[in-house]
């Protein structure tokens, strides 16, 4: 899954595509670099980011998910807000991707009989306060609680379990210790049958452990995409498309 950030304060490629024209541009080049699902944003969810209204997010997204869809790419709309969902389905999304896990008004609504993927994250708070404190008792057993409550939620709602997949949420309400336990738990949250999708890609935690700025950490999210896969993720949601398909086609040779 390539990003397409559609905003002007992601944290890592923010307003390098906030234009429709240059975000069309790279979720085709994506496309073409081996991504099979284009995700795109218009409302960043770094920690302490401001909300956007639906109106605004739409007026940044819809052009670009239209685009897309009519040159045949797989395009999953990330938002929380059931109007932007029904309009990106509406403009061909083929996914939905909702990082507050469908948990927002009328967000089950509308993907409940739309023929689309579902993707739901689990976030400890909000993107404006969900780094202040994280806490848990045991954050693989919380996190696992409520991705199987929303999986199950979805069902009830006619989503068919096939249509859904599941997203521990790194860096969304989390210490770095956190991070770690769930990405050792991968396997067991995979083992509920789930596609888990992992989205670490230059995220706070992959500067922890190299020391390096947002823009200088391609190599350490391409290993801890390979890492992901190789402990059960289904999904690997990505900045440097080429190189990790690069590297998850040499480790499937190999291995």
């Amino acid at each position: 899954m390539g990003i397409v950030n559609v905003t002007p304060d992601s944290f890592s490629d923010g307003g390098q595509f906030f234009d429709a024209a240059r975000a069309i541009a790279h979720g085709l080049d994506l496309r073409d670099q081996g991504a099979d699902l284009v995700d795109i944003g218009g409302e960043s969810t770094r920690p302490g980011a401001a909300p956007v209204s639906a109106e605004e997010e739409l007026r940044r997204v819809i052009p670009v998910v239209e685009a897309l869809a009519r040159k045949s790419v797989a395009v999953s709309i990330d938002t929380m807000k059931a109007p932007v969902m029904r309009a990106a389905i509406e403009a061909g999304a083929a996914v939905v991707n909702d990082v507050y896990g469908f948990r927002g008004e009328g967000a089950i609504e509308a993907v409940a009989r739309a023929q689309v993927g579902v993707v739901a994250m689990h976030m400890q708070g909000t993107p404006g306060t969900m780094q202040k404190e994280p806490r848990y008792g045991d954050v693989v057993a919380e996190v696992t609680t409520f991705l199987l409550e929303r999986a199950h939620a979805l069902e009830q709602a006619g989503v068919a379990r096939g249509r859904i997949a599941l997203d521990p949420g790194f860096g969304f309400g989390k210490t770095v210790e956190h991070n770690r336990q769930l990405f050792h738990a991968l396997p067991q949250i995979a083992a509920h049958g789930y596609p888990v999708l992992a989205g670490v890609s230059r995220k706070k935690m992959i500067g922890d452990f190299t020391g390096r700025p947002a823009g200088e950490r391609a190599a350490g999210s391409v290993a801890a995409a390979l890492m992901a896969v190789q402990n059960g993720a289904s999904i690997v949601r990505v900045h440097d498309v080429k190189e990790t398909v690069d590297a998850i086609n040499v480790w499937v040779a190999l291995k």
